[in-house]
């Protein structure tokens, strides 16, 4: 498989450190190790919350300049989210957290566009299990 020179990034924003760190490494364990998700979660001293600095710090580690999608898990890991959004280049998936996280990276690691990327992580929100 060729590895697209850029892609779109993702960036799992959650009230946990350990949840966002796993669903992360599940994404890409599934989507394959040339993906670029990032986990940001928890607050800065480690407890239960969410952290604009490491949201920050995220999107810069797997923004490549096509877009990122935020990948919120609830409540107010949405609001911090918010404050990242730029329409066409930094966008919030309304999805099921992993579910949603692994659509994302198994199509950003074609080199999809984000508006592409974006539709994946948006069509995780009906899959069945039974």
């Amino acid at each position: 498989m060729t590895i697209p020179e850029k892609q779109v990034g993702i960036v799992l924003v959650s009230h946990s450190e350990a949840l966002a760190r796993e669903a992360a490494a599940m994404a890409v364990q599934i989507a394959g190790p040339h993906v670029h998700v990032a986990p940001a979660g928890g607050t800065d001293d480690g407890g239960c919350g969410t952290s604009a600095d490491k949201v920050a710090a995220a999107i810069e580690q797997v923004d490549q300049g096509i877009g990122v999608v935020l990948i919120p898990d609830l409540g107010s890991s949405v609001l911090t989210a918010r404050l990242f959004e730029q329409p066409d280049s930094i966008v919030i998936a309304d999805v099921p957290f992993v579910e949603g996280a692994i659509s994302a990276a198994v199509l950003a690691g074609t080199g999809a566009t984000l508006a592409t990327v974006l539709i994946a992580a948006q069509e995780a929100r009906e899959y069945r299990k039974l």
